[in-house]
């Protein structure tokens, strides 16, 4: 009806409609619609604030990244806005400061774009990204979850989702502080095969019969720990975790000194020796790194000079394993 012509036409002329053009519904090419035509946004002076306010108008949390020069595409037809200016707490682009609609001095070569964090994304708020207070996002809000049957199932999938390995303890009662504001998850039950915690088993989100004093935390294995694969917890071929994935070190250029890092990181004491050639039998899947060049006297491999995760001219019958004293270190 006309009626109904007439309010969408005030409603997008006032605060203008946007969309991301992407891979997701959170993110993907800036566009805004205006005098009924979709067009871009140029990426002079777009940074973060910008971005912060396309995602919280998107109804897609915090912006995780402001990306210039057409990352998800050149666009089309109209380039809408240009130096937009932002604080970040504006609700709506059109309520920054830009030069006006359609007036530009850019090419689509220049189209802005955004990632802002997905509905259903969880952030781990505690010492270091992969241990912390489980957070959830839902409808651009974080809320926490109860730890009503909280267990290793449920923070095996929450290690999961952030890429952080294999959970060590799934912990209750606010171990890492009480959160505020939104419970979004009570009751979850997970198998502990799912790939994110929405596919787990809860009560809706917003149901619960919690405080915040019940907040879920997880401690997950984090990048850059190793292990051991061997017959003992002091032995063994040296496996480094990288974005949630377990793999093995190249014996090129291993030795003794680098032998000591991985016993010290262990607490395992003094190396004994720095076997090669896959002596604790050869692993499977990634070869993290290789040439790993330790002086000996850092706390972790990551401190050592190596080539680059993944990069190497190696198989796993190169495998580096270590034998260490067993003197277990606190």
């Amino acid at each position: 009806s006309a009626l109904h012509f007439n309010l969408f036409f005030f409603l997008t002329t006032f605060w203008s409609l946007i969309r991301l053009i992407g891979p997701n519904p959170c993110s993907g090419r800036v566009e805004i619609f205006y005098n009924g035509v979709w067009g871009t946004v140029c990426d002079d002076s777009w940074d973060l604030n910008d971005a912060a306010v396309a995602c919280r108008q998107m109804g897609c949390g915090s912006a995780q990244s402001a990306l210039p020069l057409a990352y998800f595409g050149a666009g089309t037809g109209q380039i809408w806005l240009d130096d937009v200016l932002c604080t970040g707490s504006e609700r709506d682009l059109s309520q920054c400061t830009h030069n006006g609609f359609g007036i530009n001095n850019c090419g689509h070569g220049e189209d802005a774009g955004a990632i802002c964090a997905v509905d259903g994304e969880i952030r781990l708020i505690g010492p270091n990204v992969c241990s912390g207070r489980v957070e959830v996002l839902h409808n651009g809000v974080w809320g926490t979850v109860c730890d009503d049957s909280w267990d290793l199932n449920d923070a095996a999938v929450a290690c999961r989702q952030k890429g952080c390995g294999s959970a060590l303890s799934a912990l209750p009662l606010a171990y890492f502080g009480a959160g505020t504001g939104q419970i979004w998850l009570d009751d979850v039950l997970c198998k502990g095969n799912e790939s994110d915690l929405s596919q787990c088993t809860h009560n809706g989100y917003g149901i619960n019969n919690c405080g915040h004093g019940e907040d879920a935390g997880v401690i997950c294995a984090a990048d850059g720990e190793i292990r051991l694969i061997g017959p003992d917890l002091c032995s063994g071929r040296v496996e480094v975790l990288h974005n949630g994935v377990w793999g093995t070190v190249c014996d090129n250029g291993w030795d003794i000194n680098d032998a000591a890092v991985v016993c010290r990181q262990m607490g395992c004491g003094s190396a004994l020796s720095a076997p090669p050639l896959a002596y604790f039998g050869a692993g499977t899947g990634q070869i993290w790194l290789s040439y790993l060049l330790c002086t000996g006297s850092e706390s972790d491999l990551s401190q050592c000079t190596y080539d680059g995760y993944g990069i190497n001219n190696c198989i796993h019958s190169e495998d580096a394993g270590v034998i260490c004293a067993g003197e277990k270190v606190s």
